[in-house]
Parts: C-alpha cells; sequence; structure tokens
C-alpha cells in the first residue's frame, strides 16, 4: 500500500496550529473542516496564511466540504441550486489553496415521508455526478463519504457508484453504525477497493460514531488494511473528536502499527 496520512481538523483549531501539529508528528497532510471557521467566508481572509504555513511545513491538504445547511439532494429545486452553488465556491476555495481531494456527504435533508425515496436519491446522485466533475475540471478527487441513515450509506451506496465515477471515502464509524463489524467492514474494502480513494479512520466502541482517538477503540485497523490490494494507493484521515495534540500523536503511532503489521501479513 501507499498511503499518506492526514487528520481532520475539528472546531476549535486553529488551522495554522493544526498544519503546525502534523508536521511535529509526521501526518503528511490536513484535512481541513470547512465549516465554521473553515467556512469559505471566514477563511478566505486567512487563505495567504494557511498557504504559507502548509509550504512552511511541508504539509499537503484535503478538504471536507460543509454538510450542515447544505442540501444537494433538496427536492426543492432552488435549495438544490444554491448548495451545489455553494459546495462549487468551496470547491473554489479548496483549489486556491492547493488542496488534493474533497470530501462531499451524499445526503439529503428532504422530509423522508413526504418525498419519494427515488426522487430524493436521483436529485442527490445528479448534484454528485455534477460536483465530481466540477472538482476534476479544477485538479481536485471529490470522494463521497458514506453517511449512516442517510440514503447512500454502506448497504446502498452501490447505487451511487454505479451511476457515478465518484470516489468513495470509506468512514469506519459509520460503517459500524451500519451493523458492520470489522469482517463486515473488510467485506465491504474487498468489494469497493477499485472506487475507494480516501479513508475517514474513525474508532469506536460499539454501534455508535464516537470519533475516538485511532486504537482507543475496537476497530481492528489492521485487519482493514489487509483487506486492500497490496498496490492500492490512497489518504488515511484519522477523524478523531479532539484538540489534543497528544491524542493526534497517539493516533498516528497507531495507524503506523497496523500499517507494517498488515504489511507483514501480506
Amino acid at each position: 500500500m501507499q498511503v499518506d496520512t492526514g487528520f481532520v481538523t475539528q472546531l476549535g483549531m486553529d488551522h495554522r496550529e493544526a498544519v503546525a501539529a502534523a508536521a511535529t508528528h509526521g501526518y503528511d497532510y490536513v484535512e481541513l473542516m470547512m465549516d465554521g471557521a473553515g467556512s469559505r467566508e471566514r477563511l478566505a481572509p486567512e487563505a495567504d496564511g494557511l498557504r504559507d504555513a502548509l509550504a512552511d511545513h511541508g504539509v499537503g491538504l484535503t478538504v471536507h466540504l460543509p454538510f450542515r445547511g447544505v442540501d444537494p439532494g433538496s427536492p426543492f429545486q432552488a435549495v438544490r441550486s444554491g448548495s451545489v452553488a455553494e459546495l462549487e465556491a468551496h470547491v473554489d476555495l479548496a483549489t486556491d489553496l492547493g488542496a488534493r481531494k474533497a470530501t462531499v456527504h451524499p445526503t439529503s435533508n428532504a422530509w423522508t415521508h413526504a418525498h419519494d425515496d427515488a426522487v430524493v436519491g436521483d436529485a442527490i446522485v445528479e448534484s454528485i455526478d455534477h460536483l465530481d466533475g466540477y472538482a476534476a475540471d479544477r485538479g481536485v478527487e471529490l470522494v463521497a463519504e458514506n453517511v449512516p441513515k442517510g440514503r447512500f450509506d454502506t448497504n446502498r451506496i452501490d447505487e451511487l457508484l454505479d451511476r457515478t465515477d465518484v470516489s468513495l471515502c470509506l468512514d469506519t464509524g459509520h460503517a459500524r453504525v451500519d451493523g458492520r463489524d470489522d469482517g463486515g467492514i473488510a467485506a465491504f474494502v474487498d468489494d469497493h477497493a477499485n472506487r475507494i480513494s480516501h479513508l475517514h479512520l474513525n474508532d469506536v466502541r460499539g454501534g455508535s460514531d464516537e470519533h475516538l482517538p485511532v486504537g482507543a477503540g475496537f476497530v481492528d485497523f489492521e485487519r482493514l488494511f489487509r483487506a486492500f490490494p497490496d498496490d492500492w494507493e490512497g489518504t488515511l484521515s484519522a477523524e478523531v473528536f479532539t484538540l489534543s495534540e497528544t491524542y493526534l500523536g497517539h493516533s498516528i503511532a497507531h495507524i503506523d502499527d497496523c500499517l507494517a503489521a498488515a504489511e507483514v501479513e501480506q
């Protein structure tokens, strides 16, 4: 496996301090959460400083597009169009910052009792397909994340993959919420490795979306990595709900140990 490892920034993190922390702990990149202080209106004035920090520390960038307040699958055309336009604008800023990938949630806030499931699914597919092309034209790879209890969780995401060319971001904690144990996650990887480009390494102790430091829960990441072909290339983001550099350090150490063990097993 040829991988780069990063972490998803959290609300409350200073972005330039996050870049410095990534360099300190040996991460290859940061995945910038583009919401709150990372939303385009608030981030754009700081773009020069962030670009300088990335260059000074030799750290790369991916982004997580906003998912609260936008609705790419809305059954209301004006809402959907506005949401897609907002996501395009975030992709534009991500491009300007030098991001290589952009994570998107293929979801909708549509009232499920009022709107047909197929209609909502069609709207999401249309939006994701458009955004995939929009991002690709700007040199950014769009990766669609499996979202539990959403229209395209791990049990239904094949429809999205069949109808678009978008790459996949596999979130391990979300897969657990879908009811997948370690074997079920490995089986999903076995079936979809050719479309998976990005992972959110989200550790949990059970079937809830806890976002624990990697290694603090019960997800068998070594087994996960063994499920990928030897020649797989991609990016791994620790998605940890913490502001502590200590836990970010623990997370990458555990990831590296699991990668090394998986390589020996293979």
